[in-house]
Protein backbone atom coordinates (compact mmCIF):
# COMPACT_ATOMS: atom_id res chain seq x y z
CA UNK A 1 0.00 0.00 0.00
CA UNK A 2 0.94 3.60 -0.52
CA UNK A 3 2.14 6.05 2.38
CA UNK A 4 -0.43 8.11 4.72
CA UNK A 5 0.10 11.47 6.16
CA UNK A 6 0.79 11.96 9.82
CA UNK A 7 1.77 15.11 11.02
CA UNK A 8 5.16 15.74 9.53
CA UNK A 9 5.29 12.49 8.40
CA UNK A 10 4.51 9.43 6.45
CA UNK A 11 3.43 6.00 7.66
CA UNK A 12 2.75 3.04 5.42
CA UNK A 13 2.48 -0.75 6.04
CA UNK A 14 5.32 -2.74 5.01
CA UNK A 15 5.53 -7.03 5.37
CA UNK A 16 2.86 -6.54 8.34
CA UNK A 17 4.39 -3.87 10.37
CA UNK A 18 4.09 0.07 10.77
CA UNK A 19 7.12 1.78 9.07
CA UNK A 20 7.85 5.61 8.88
CA UNK A 21 9.58 8.15 6.86
CA UNK A 22 9.93 11.50 7.44
CA UNK A 23 9.56 14.93 5.36
CA UNK A 24 13.10 14.08 3.14
CA UNK A 25 11.44 10.96 2.43
CA UNK A 26 14.27 8.94 4.61
CA UNK A 27 12.80 6.14 6.22
CA UNK A 28 13.30 5.72 10.15
CA UNK A 29 13.85 2.74 11.99
CA UNK A 30 11.03 3.12 14.32
CA UNK A 31 7.90 5.02 14.39
CA UNK A 32 8.41 7.97 16.46
CA UNK A 33 7.00 7.65 20.18
CA UNK A 34 4.31 10.91 19.80
CA UNK A 35 2.91 9.71 16.37
CA UNK A 36 1.90 6.26 19.03
CA UNK A 37 -1.71 7.80 19.29
CA UNK A 38 -1.99 9.13 15.70
CA UNK A 39 -5.09 7.72 14.08
CA UNK A 40 -3.59 6.91 10.99
CA UNK A 41 -0.99 4.88 13.25
CA UNK A 42 -3.44 3.43 15.48
CA UNK A 43 -5.47 2.72 11.85
CA UNK A 44 -2.79 0.87 10.19
CA UNK A 45 -1.71 -1.13 13.60
CA UNK A 46 -5.35 -2.15 13.90
CA UNK A 47 -5.40 -3.44 10.24
CA UNK A 48 -2.01 -5.29 10.12
CA UNK A 49 -3.20 -7.32 13.41
CA UNK A 50 -6.27 -8.36 11.48
CA UNK A 51 -4.42 -9.02 8.49
CA UNK A 52 -2.15 -11.38 10.65
CA UNK A 53 -5.55 -12.89 11.99
CA UNK A 54 -6.80 -13.65 8.87
CA UNK A 55 -3.81 -15.29 7.34
CA UNK A 56 -3.84 -17.37 10.46
CA UNK A 57 -7.50 -18.23 10.25
CA UNK A 58 -7.07 -19.06 6.21
CA UNK A 59 -4.02 -21.50 6.65
CA UNK A 60 -6.22 -22.76 9.78
CA UNK A 61 -9.52 -23.78 7.49
CA UNK A 62 -7.04 -24.94 4.48
CA UNK A 63 -5.91 -27.41 7.20
CA UNK A 64 -9.36 -28.13 8.36
CA UNK A 65 -10.42 -29.09 5.04
CA UNK A 66 -7.69 -31.60 4.67
CA UNK A 67 -7.60 -33.09 7.89
CA UNK A 68 -11.25 -33.63 7.77
CA UNK A 69 -11.31 -34.80 3.85
CA UNK A 70 -13.59 -31.95 3.21
CA UNK A 71 -14.32 -31.47 -0.79
CA UNK A 72 -14.01 -28.01 -1.60
CA UNK A 73 -15.95 -26.45 -4.64
CA UNK A 74 -13.97 -25.01 -7.25
CA UNK A 75 -16.10 -22.13 -6.93
CA UNK A 76 -15.03 -21.46 -3.58
CA UNK A 77 -11.52 -21.57 -4.40
CA UNK A 78 -11.83 -19.53 -7.43
CA UNK A 79 -13.60 -16.57 -5.01
CA UNK A 80 -10.72 -16.63 -2.60
CA UNK A 81 -7.12 -16.94 -4.58
CA UNK A 82 -7.34 -13.25 -5.74
CA UNK A 83 -6.74 -13.02 -1.84
CA UNK A 84 -2.89 -13.28 -0.69
CA UNK A 85 -3.34 -14.97 2.55
CA UNK A 86 -5.40 -17.35 1.08
CA UNK A 87 -3.80 -17.92 -1.65
CA UNK A 88 -0.32 -18.52 0.41
CA UNK A 89 -2.51 -21.04 2.42
CA UNK A 90 -3.26 -23.09 -0.67
CA UNK A 91 -0.44 -22.66 -3.32
CA UNK A 92 1.45 -25.59 -4.02
CA UNK A 93 -0.89 -27.89 -2.26
CA UNK A 94 -1.52 -31.46 -3.86
CA UNK A 95 -4.58 -31.49 -5.23
CA UNK A 96 -6.88 -34.22 -6.73
CA UNK A 97 -10.16 -34.50 -8.13
CA UNK A 98 -13.97 -36.09 -7.30
CA UNK A 99 -12.29 -39.72 -8.48
CA UNK A 100 -9.18 -39.17 -6.06
CA UNK A 101 -7.14 -39.50 -8.23
CA UNK A 102 -3.53 -36.77 -7.64
CA UNK A 103 -4.17 -33.62 -10.18
CA UNK A 104 -0.92 -31.91 -9.08
CA UNK A 105 0.05 -28.86 -7.66
CA UNK A 106 -1.45 -26.15 -7.12
CA UNK A 107 -0.78 -22.85 -9.07
CA UNK A 108 -3.85 -20.76 -10.15
CA UNK A 109 -7.63 -21.06 -9.43
CA UNK A 110 -10.27 -19.49 -12.01
CA UNK A 111 -14.25 -19.67 -12.06
CA UNK A 112 -14.05 -19.89 -15.82
CA UNK A 113 -10.44 -21.91 -17.20
CA UNK A 114 -10.44 -24.04 -13.44
CA UNK A 115 -7.79 -25.14 -11.93
CA UNK A 116 -3.87 -24.11 -12.87
CA UNK A 117 -1.55 -27.29 -11.91
CA UNK A 118 2.03 -28.23 -12.51
CA UNK A 119 1.37 -31.57 -12.76
CA UNK A 120 3.38 -35.06 -11.74
CA UNK A 121 5.47 -34.97 -15.64
CA UNK A 122 6.08 -31.08 -13.98
CA UNK A 123 4.07 -29.88 -17.31
CA UNK A 124 1.06 -26.99 -16.72
CA UNK A 125 -2.30 -28.40 -16.94
CA UNK A 126 -6.02 -27.06 -16.40
CA UNK A 127 -8.55 -29.00 -14.61
CA UNK A 128 -12.35 -27.66 -14.03
CA UNK A 129 -13.65 -30.63 -11.82
CA UNK A 130 -16.63 -29.30 -9.42
CA UNK A 131 -15.40 -30.88 -6.74
CA UNK A 132 -11.49 -30.37 -5.19
CA UNK A 133 -9.67 -32.60 -2.63
CA UNK A 134 -6.69 -31.67 -0.57
CA UNK A 135 -6.06 -35.18 0.74
CA UNK A 136 -4.08 -35.95 3.81
CA UNK A 137 -0.46 -37.46 3.11
CA UNK A 138 -0.96 -40.57 4.91
CA UNK A 139 -3.41 -41.10 1.67
CA UNK A 140 -0.69 -40.37 -0.81
CA UNK A 141 0.39 -43.63 -1.43
CA UNK A 142 3.53 -42.33 -3.26
CA UNK A 143 3.86 -39.58 -0.43
CA UNK A 144 8.26 -40.00 -0.40
CA UNK A 145 8.33 -39.65 -4.15
CA UNK A 146 5.83 -36.46 -4.48
CA UNK A 147 8.08 -35.00 -1.51
CA UNK A 148 11.22 -35.50 -3.84
CA UNK A 149 9.32 -33.92 -6.70
CA UNK A 150 8.00 -30.76 -4.32
CA UNK A 151 11.56 -30.35 -3.61
CA UNK A 152 13.11 -30.26 -7.05
CA UNK A 153 10.27 -28.02 -7.96
CA UNK A 154 10.92 -25.65 -4.81
CA UNK A 155 7.83 -26.06 -3.17
CA UNK A 156 6.92 -24.45 -0.13
CA UNK A 157 3.55 -25.33 1.35
CA UNK A 158 2.29 -22.90 4.01
CA UNK A 159 -0.24 -25.84 5.02
CA UNK A 160 1.58 -28.73 6.21
CA UNK A 161 0.43 -31.52 3.40
CA UNK A 162 3.18 -33.39 1.88
CA UNK A 163 5.69 -32.34 4.77
CA UNK A 164 3.15 -33.04 7.71
CA UNK A 165 4.22 -36.23 10.09
CA UNK A 166 2.54 -39.34 9.48
CA UNK A 167 1.69 -42.58 11.11
CA UNK A 168 0.62 -45.24 9.81
CA UNK A 169 -1.56 -47.91 12.01
CA UNK A 170 0.75 -51.36 13.06
CA UNK A 171 0.47 -54.32 11.00
CA UNK A 172 1.04 -56.69 14.01
CA UNK A 173 -1.22 -54.28 15.81
CA UNK A 174 -4.27 -55.72 18.11
CA UNK A 175 -7.15 -54.74 16.25
CA UNK A 176 -9.35 -55.57 19.13
CA UNK A 177 -7.75 -53.13 21.91
CA UNK A 178 -9.08 -49.84 22.52
CA UNK A 179 -5.90 -47.70 23.85
CA UNK A 180 -2.28 -46.67 22.45
CA UNK A 181 -0.10 -46.95 25.41
CA UNK A 182 3.39 -45.61 23.80
CA UNK A 183 2.73 -41.66 24.38
CA UNK A 184 1.04 -42.16 28.00
CA UNK A 185 2.79 -41.10 31.07
CA UNK A 186 4.37 -38.92 30.30
CA UNK A 187 5.10 -36.46 33.68
CA UNK A 188 4.46 -32.69 33.75
CA UNK A 189 5.55 -30.72 36.82
CA UNK A 190 1.69 -29.04 36.26
CA UNK A 191 -0.85 -29.18 34.94
CA UNK A 192 -1.23 -25.74 33.37
CA UNK A 193 1.53 -26.58 31.40
CA UNK A 194 0.46 -29.31 29.45
CA UNK A 195 -2.94 -27.90 29.31
CA UNK A 196 -0.47 -24.79 27.96
CA UNK A 197 0.89 -26.78 25.36
CA UNK A 198 -2.14 -28.56 24.27
CA UNK A 199 -3.58 -25.02 22.69
CA UNK A 200 -0.29 -24.29 21.72
CA UNK A 201 -0.35 -26.76 19.42
CA UNK A 202 -4.23 -26.15 17.81
CA UNK A 203 -6.20 -29.03 20.10
CA UNK A 204 -8.94 -28.79 22.29
CA UNK A 205 -9.61 -29.12 25.94
CA UNK A 206 -12.52 -30.94 26.89
CA UNK A 207 -13.91 -32.78 29.97
CA UNK A 208 -9.55 -33.29 30.87
CA UNK A 209 -8.54 -34.47 27.31
CA UNK A 210 -7.14 -33.18 24.43
CA UNK A 211 -8.86 -33.35 21.77
CA UNK A 212 -8.36 -33.92 17.92
CA UNK A 213 -11.26 -33.93 15.40
CA UNK A 214 -11.15 -35.90 11.70
CA UNK A 215 -13.82 -36.79 9.40
CA UNK A 216 -12.96 -39.50 7.72
CA UNK A 217 -15.57 -41.06 4.89
CA UNK A 218 -18.16 -38.96 6.03
CA UNK A 219 -17.94 -40.12 9.68
CA UNK A 220 -16.77 -38.13 12.69
CA UNK A 221 -14.40 -39.38 14.75
CA UNK A 222 -12.05 -37.75 18.09
CA UNK A 223 -8.86 -38.80 19.31
CA UNK A 224 -8.52 -38.10 22.62
CA UNK A 225 -5.49 -37.79 24.94
CA UNK A 226 -6.16 -38.09 29.03
CA UNK A 227 -4.35 -34.86 30.46
CA UNK A 228 -6.09 -34.09 33.61
CA UNK A 229 -8.92 -32.08 35.15
CA UNK A 230 -8.01 -30.94 38.80
CA UNK A 231 -6.08 -27.94 39.91
CA UNK A 232 -4.00 -26.38 37.57
CA UNK A 233 -0.50 -26.34 39.97
CA UNK A 234 -0.52 -30.36 40.21
CA UNK A 235 1.54 -32.82 38.52
CA UNK A 236 0.10 -34.62 35.72
CA UNK A 237 0.67 -36.96 32.84
CA UNK A 238 -0.47 -38.29 29.56
CA UNK A 239 -2.59 -40.87 29.46
CA UNK A 240 -3.43 -43.70 26.71
CA UNK A 241 -4.68 -42.25 23.13
CA UNK A 242 -7.80 -43.41 22.57
CA UNK A 243 -10.50 -42.80 19.68
CA UNK A 244 -14.44 -42.57 19.78
CA UNK A 245 -17.06 -41.76 17.92
CA UNK A 246 -19.54 -38.86 17.90
CA UNK A 247 -21.54 -40.42 20.37
CA UNK A 248 -18.71 -40.75 23.40
CA UNK A 249 -18.43 -44.54 22.39
CA UNK A 250 -14.84 -45.67 22.08
CA UNK A 251 -13.39 -47.24 18.70
CA UNK A 252 -11.53 -50.52 18.33
CA UNK A 253 -7.86 -50.07 17.23
CA UNK A 254 -9.07 -51.88 13.99
CA UNK A 255 -11.96 -49.37 13.84
CA UNK A 256 -10.07 -46.16 13.16
CA UNK A 257 -9.41 -45.14 9.98
CA UNK A 258 -5.77 -43.96 8.79
CA UNK A 259 -6.33 -40.58 8.86
CA UNK A 260 -7.68 -40.45 11.94
CA UNK A 261 -5.09 -42.75 13.39
CA UNK A 262 -2.24 -40.86 11.86
CA UNK A 263 -3.67 -37.53 13.33
CA UNK A 264 -4.56 -39.16 16.51
CA UNK A 265 -0.97 -40.06 17.26
CA UNK A 266 0.73 -37.10 16.09
CA UNK A 267 -1.41 -35.22 18.56
CA UNK A 268 -0.03 -38.17 21.79
CA UNK A 269 3.20 -37.82 19.94
CA UNK A 270 3.58 -33.83 20.36
CA UNK A 271 2.33 -33.73 23.88
CA UNK A 272 4.40 -36.25 25.04
CA UNK A 273 7.45 -34.61 23.22
CA UNK A 274 6.95 -31.82 25.79
CA UNK A 275 7.17 -33.97 28.88
CA UNK A 276 9.61 -32.96 31.60
CA UNK A 277 13.04 -34.90 30.76
CA UNK A 278 15.17 -33.66 33.96
CA UNK A 279 12.67 -36.01 35.91
CA UNK A 280 12.80 -39.16 33.89
CA UNK A 281 17.22 -38.37 33.79
CA UNK A 282 17.08 -38.15 37.34
CA UNK A 283 14.90 -41.27 37.94
CA UNK A 284 16.72 -43.09 35.46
Amino acid sequence: MGWVTAGDYEIALDSGKVVCRNAAGRRLTSVPAKLADDPVVVGLRQLAEWLERHERQCLSDVERWMVRSLPVPLAVLARVWPDPAWQSALRDLVVSGADGEIAGFLRDADLERGLGLVDLDGDTVRIAPELVRLPHPVLLDDLEELREFAVELGVEQRAQQLFREVWHRPADLDTEGTAVEEYAGGAFKELRFLHGRTTQLGYRVRGGNAVCSVRENGVGVEARVWIGDYDSYEETETGPLMWTDTAGRVLRLGQVGPVAWSEGVRMAAALYAGRDIEDEERAA
